[in-house]
């Protein structure tokens, strides 16, 4: 609209001019070499006009000629710059398809055609990274940090090469590197786990905060993380006997999470230790109502280490009292009537796990074990709850990255990863089914039977089922189980219960072995 009414404008000037050279005519002369020229003034200045158009022509026709050189470079770049965008977006794609060969192909076409551009580089690091050439990934990063403004790239891109190939010296170096220029999500948190990893539990809250405060995580998942290196900073101060440190971070850390076991295992102990028994047992109390824990259970019974095993069941039955008809409650109370020779108390604890519609796990089948061998001491009931133990199903424990860990850890051990472990119950193993245990130990003791006059070493001919134990071909009652020290594995560990056998009139003596799954489940026969 704006040019239209220049236009207009303009127009009406000129017809302005012309119409005021009509009304005031006049006339030119001009001498010049011998010639004399007259004209009138309209006609002159219409012959200035059309000399100065021409002049315009020609010298627009000779700049562009003298152009044409460059204007053919220029074709030619802009020709070159869309062959590169058009392989660089086959590139992509073809990184994205996980097409090696045209990534790398499209990728050298690109750097041909657009040698400056950081997507460039980019493109053929990702092609090696599919081809598997780290060397070639590596220079193409090492190029990008070069430019300040792919530096970030170029960092990042060091930092998952160095975590592939093993060095995690380089990883975090770089991930520093990155972290100081901006807090970005992956450098902080690859920063927090290295830190973590070590056990600077204070360095690795001071860069979780800045981590929250650049709102790079959302706020439960910060106040958890929070909570958990709390929790493992107090338990370094509780071993440092700083005690108020301890209690002030434990008490932080449950409030932050207040579903956080071992936070409340660690309040507890201690304000135990502080001689607080009153708020360490409601402590105790309140997790418990939320998340019966074995844990837990512990810390409760071990709060004056000087009471009696009467004592115990007391508290034991107390506790239970919050959440009755949990099984841990129930577990709770048979252990401490176990340990207080109230066999009716602990049978009575154990009768609605153990019943015909009720699968017991291992520790309730261990449980049993240990209750028929202090009182009634028969060695085929003991022999029976130890096989079904082999084949019942697991109990909860702590698991982290597949690792089962007898006790919490703020970080994978695998991984580093913090805030790994749950509590919860790994894969069943397969086993045979009940019926075909029943059998095979029904089988085992006619066997018995048949051999008593003249015992001999067990028959291994017949297999049990993967990681049972077969039931000893003994007379007598059994001797009291030997426990060997646990075997730690990776955060896993592992208790084997040896059993000896009687040995035959011509055998020295033999022993089978069983491997227990939960390290913390002993059974300790006295």
């Amino acid at each position: 609209m704006i040019r239209v009414l220049i236009f207009l404008l303009l127009l009406a000037a000129a017809a302005l001019g012309i119409s005021w050279l009509v009304n005031h005519p006049g006339d030119i002369s001009l001498n010049w070499q011998g010639y004399n020229v007259q004209t009138s003034v309209a006609v002159a200045a219409g012959l200035t006009a059309g000399i100065a158009l021409i002049l315009a022509l020609v010298f627009g026709f000779l700049l562009y000629l003298w152009n044409v050189p460059a204007r053919l470079a220029q074709r030619a770049k802009r020709r070159r710059k869309e062959k590169g965008y058009a392989a660089l977006s086959r590139g992509m794609i073809a990184v994205g398809a996980g097409d090696a060969h045209l990534a790398r192909k499209s990728a050298t076409e690109a750097s041909k055609h657009l040698d400056q551009e950081p997507l460039t580089l980019l493109l053929g690091a990702q092609a090696a990274q599919l081809s598997g050439d780290r060397a070639a990934a590596e220079t193409a990063f090492n190029k990008l940090t070069l430019d300040p403004a792919t530096k970030l790239l170029g960092l990042r891109g060091l930092h998952i090469e160095a975590q592939r190939r093993g060095d995690p010296a380089a990883a975090l170096h770089f991930a520093e590197e990155a972290h100081k220029i901006a807090p970005l999500s992956w450098s902080t948190k690859a920063v927090l786990d290295h830190r973590a990893a070590e056990g600077r539990w204070e360095a690795a809250l001071a860069v979780l905060e800045r981590q929250i405060a650049a709102k790079l995580i959302d706020t439960p998942t910060g106040e958890r993380q929070r909570a958990v290196l709390e929790t493992a900073l107090a338990q370094e101060k509780e071993a440092q006997a700083e005690w108020e440190q301890a209690l002030v971070l434990a008490r932080k850390a449950l409030n932050r999470a207040p579903d956080l076991i071992p936070a409340s295992v660690a309040l507890a102990r201690i304000l135990a230790r502080r001689g607080e028994l009153r708020k360490a047992a409601k402590t105790v109390e309140t997790a418990w109502e939320r998340q019966p824990h074995p844990d837990l259970a512990e810390v409760y019974l071990n709060l004056r280490p000087g009471d009696s095993n009467a004592d115990r069941l007391a508290k034991a039955r107390t506790l239970a009292k919050i959440k009755p008809a949990d099984p841990e409650s129930r577990l709770l109370v048979a252990r401490a009537a176990l340990a207080a020779r109230d066999f009716a108390a602990a049978r009575e604890a154990m009768a609605p796990l153990i019943g015909e519609d009720q699968r017991p796990t291992q520790r309730m089948c261990l449980i049993m074990a240990e209750l028929e061998d202090r009182e009634t001491g028969d060695a085929g009931k003991v022999r029976e709850w130890l096989a079904r133990s082999a084949r019942a199903p697991r109990d909860p424990v702590w698991i982290a990255d597949g690792i089962i860990a007898s006790q919490w850890a703020p970080i994978s051990p695998a991984t580093g990863r913090l805030d790994a472990f749950v509590w919860e119950k790994p894969a069943d193993r397969l086993g045979a089914p009940i019926e075909a245990e029943d059998s095979w130990i029904a089988q085992a003791e006619i066997a018995q039977a048949e051999t008593a006059p003249a015992l001999a070493a067990p028959d291994m001919s017949a297999p049990p089922q993967a990681d049972s134990m077969a039931p000893a071909a003994a007379a007598e009652i059994l001797p009291p189980p030997k426990a060997e020290t646990p075997a730690h594995n990776g955060g896993a560990a592992k208790q084997k219960v040896i059993f000896p056998l009687p040995a035959a009139p011509d055998d020295p003596g033999t022993a089978e072995e069983a491997d227990e799954t939960d390290a913390a489940d002993r059974v300790g026969f006295p």
